[in-house]
């Protein structure tokens, strides 16, 4: 199945400028597919009940009050959701922490909201995509 799309000429060289950023193996059509299959992705992370997983990076500060304690509380409160987590010292205060979670997607949100909530925690992302299976 062919399409075409009119698109004004600045975005289609902002467009073209993405291409070329994604590497010489893409073409326009290939970008294209990628797009509407990030979009589709989304859109099914978004249904309830859909099973997902999800890394949770958050920064923060070691030596706050009993900041560590916390997230490991949660952590262990939520372990069967808890795939792994890695935790990197960034300089002589700052850490990164990497939680990689499973689960359906309102507790997955639910836990990294918990945990980029936690006093102390000084910036996050969450970042989900599906697992290819579907409620």
């Amino acid at each position: 199945m062919r399409f075409s799309v009119a698109m004004p000429e600045d975005l289609l060289v902002r467009f073209d400028q993405l291409v070329a950023r994604r590497g010489l193996a893409k073409n326009r059509s290939e970008v294209v597919r990628d797009l509407v299959r990030d979009a589709l992705v989304e859109e099914d992370c978004a249904l309830p009940g859909t099973e997902v997983v999800g890394t949770l990076t958050i920064v923060f500060d070691h030596h706050a009050s009993d900041l560590q304690e916390k997230l490991h509380s949660i952590q262990h409160d939520y372990f069967e959701f808890i795939v792994s987590s890695m935790h990197v010292h960034l300089d002589q205060h700052m850490c990164l922490e990497v939680i990689i979670l499973r689960g359906e997607t309102g507790l997955v949100q639910e836990i990294a909201n918990l945990i980029l909530g936690t006093k102390g925690v000084q910036n996050g992302r969450l970042v989900v995509t599906t697992t290819g299976h579907f409620a």
